[in-house]
């Protein structure tokens, strides 16, 4: 029943779903403050016939998560860039950016304080950063920026138009925006309407994800249900168990079958 009307709620008004988004993850970040969990998306399997990245020994446990950044910010060249990452999580991807994509300077951002703060004492690293913002009105500059990332993080803001436009804001003329997300049809075909519909972004590569996000839902279904049953209350696994996407679950259900798709998108700021 709370799971029916928390989708409701979310479903129906911008102001709910950016409440209880946020409502969720500051409880996230203080029910589950374990330092191994650091990745919050649904994973990526690499497609046959292409060379996977090469990762790390410490990096190889979440190749799936990791995997999902690769593919979604390794097309905006990153090295020696100032990139920013928008909705960090818990973090993983925005240390595995700085790590081994090599920018210059990683900023990543969440409207989650204790996030934050997990994020800022777990992951250590000289050229990464973390602090508290919000999609809708990023604490930047214009043209601050030569990338700016976002993996599976929109479909929680209030208005998706309201942060393609701030993203747009932050980069500078010829940097890259570089998104991945998840929504019903109708919902993909609007977030890349509104993508489009920003004056200052160009279009470069659209990929249908959706079957690679699917397969990895899969994979890593035993390894995600052990953690949840290990780590939450139990009148609390019901809801975790829908927002990892475990078999069975409303999410892994649709994207098994389409009913919602998982799309990646680069766009670059104009001149």
């Amino acid at each position: 029943m709370r799971v029916r009307l928390l989708a409701f709620l979310i479903s129906v008004s911008p102001w709910a779903r950016k409440r209880l988004w946020r409502w969720w993850y500051e409880r996230l970040a203080r029910e589950a403050p374990t330092p191994t969990w650091v990745f919050m998306n649904y994973g990526f399997v690499w497609p046959d016939g292409e060379q996977a990245p090469v990762l790390t020994p410490d990096d190889e446990p979440e190749r799936l998560y990791v995997q999902l950044y690769h593919r979604v910010a390794s097309p905006g060249a990153l090295h020696g860039r100032d990139v920013l990452e928008v909705g960090a999580g818990r973090g993983g991807g925005a240390s595995y950016v700085a790590r081994c994509l090599a920018p210059a300077r990683m900023t990543a951002v969440d409207f989650s304080t204790e996030a934050v703060a997990f994020c800022t004492q777990r992951h250590a690293i000289p050229n990464l950063t973390f602090q508290v913002g919000d999609a809708l009105h990023l604490p930047f500059a214009d043209a601050s920026f030569d990338a700016v990332l976002n993996v599976e993080s929109s479909h929680c803001y209030a208005s998706e138009e309201a942060f393609f436009r701030e993203a747009a804001r932050v980069l500078r003329p010829g940097g890259f925006f570089l998104i991945a997300d998840l929504r019903d049809p109708p919902g993909m075909a609007s977030m890349e309407a509104h993508l489009r519909g920003v004056a200052t972004l160009e279009f470069v590569a659209r990929e249908d994800i959706t079957p690679h996000v699917a397969a990895a839902l899969e994979a890593d279904d035993a390894r995600k249900r052990a953690a949840i049953l290990a780590l939450c209350p139990p009148r609390e696994r019901a809801l975790f168990e829908q927002f990892a996407g475990l078999t069975g679950s409303i999410v892994q259900r649709k994207i098994a079958s389409r009913e919602i798709l998982y799309h990646r998108f680069v766009f670059r700021r104009g001149a």
